[in-house]
């Protein structure tokens, strides 16, 4: 026989009831857990803070999300709310800004979407003059594109016409190397015997004919030079002869000092020769004057003779010297007044 049963006493509560409870009160902390996190999540994200509106324009939104921040020197000032396609065909990005990160935006703030070969794509804000205006709310400003990835298929294809310069500059038959072969042929035409000249001559013939010639105008160059030595010398010499000075025998005092003395003399002797004959004339007119005096008068006479016949034998010794040292006059008369 079983045993009968011993039913709970009357005042306790019945043990299911007891766990429905407490799962109840389970899942309301739970619940409350919940709420208050997102609440506080919001409250992190400033979903409760005063936000002023930012409408950045862009031709392109590859690589932006909802919820990815704008930054200002490093420091996350924004964050996109919504992406909108306008009618235009540009993108709108909504950018919610809190009020106290507000004042970093100016009037004159610039906008960039900058997209690297590693990392995502960054929104930054640039503002250089701090003192202008504060940039209004829902402002639209111009987005500034900077896709590094862009610039790759434009490298790729200057690099392909660097490579294929560079295959043409080295063929066979290009023309650096037909280039090279001939500089290689000149300066194997520099080192040879005629050197240079053989380069610009173009052959061997016409540069010995050359340095010939060199060599003629250097002998010529030589003779000139030893005939204006001589000439030189002659013109010392006749310089010497002509215009010497301190004249003497052998005409060492040059022709010029010798002419001029010589006439200095001759205009010596032509003086008495002028006054004997004033005294002749004076005598003369006393002659014809006194006819009975004709005895004294013909002893002056004969002393007046022998007075001009001196004077004449002096000019006649005095052209004969100047015949002897002036050559150049081979027929001189001298007329007596």
């Amino acid at each position: 026989m079983n045993p009968t049963p011993t039913p709970p006493p009357p005042d306790q509560p019945p043990p299911v009831k007891n766990l429905e409870l407490k799962a109840v009160i389970l899942l309301l902390l739970m619940l409350a857990l919940v709420v208050g996190s997102a609440l506080y999540v919001m409250y992190a994200r400033g979903m409760f803070e005063r936000t002023q509106r930012l409408v950045l324009v862009s031709d392109d939104s590859e690589g932006v999300v909802v919820g990815m921040d704008m930054t200002f020197a490093g420091f996350a000032i924004g964050r996109i709310s919504r992406i909108e396609l306008a009618d235009d065909g540009n993108v709108h990005f909504l950018v919610d800004v809190p009020s106290k990160d507000a004042r970093w935006l100016r009037t004159s703030s610039i906008f960039t979407m900058e997209r690297s070969l590693v990392g995502g794509t960054r929104i930054r804000a640039y503002s250089g003059m701090l003192e202008d205006p504060p940039l209004e709310d829902g402002a639209v400003r111009q987005v500034l594109r900077g896709d590094a990835a862009a610039e790759i298929p434009k490298l790729t294809a200057s690099v392909r016409e660097l490579l294929d310069n560079l295959t043409a500059l080295t063929q066979s038959d290009a023309a650096l190397a037909q280039s090279l072969t001939n500089v290689r042929s000149v300066t194997e035409q520099l080192k040879g015997p005629q050197g240079a000249l053989g380069v610009l001559l173009g052959n061997e013939a016409d540069a010995k004919k050359l340095l010939l010639a060199i060599d003629r105008a250097n002998a010529l160059l030589a003779r000139s030079d030893t005939l204006v030595q001589r000439l030189d010398s002659l013109v010392a010499n006749a310089d010497r002869q002509v215009f010497g000075q301190g004249g003497g025998p052998g005409g060492q005092g040059g022709l010029v000092n010798d002419a001029r003395a010589t006439v200095q003399q001759l205009n010596g002797l032509l003086t008495d020769a002028r006054g004997s004959l004033t005294k002749v004339d004076a005598l003369l007119v006393e002659a014809q004057g006194i006819a009975s005096n004709t005895k004294e008068a013909t002893t002056d006479l004969g002393a007046l003779r022998s007075e001009v016949d001196a004077s004449l034998r002096k000019v006649d010794a005095l052209m004969n010297d100047i015949n002897r040292k002036w050559p150049f006059a081979r027929e001189t008369e001298i007329k007596l007044p």
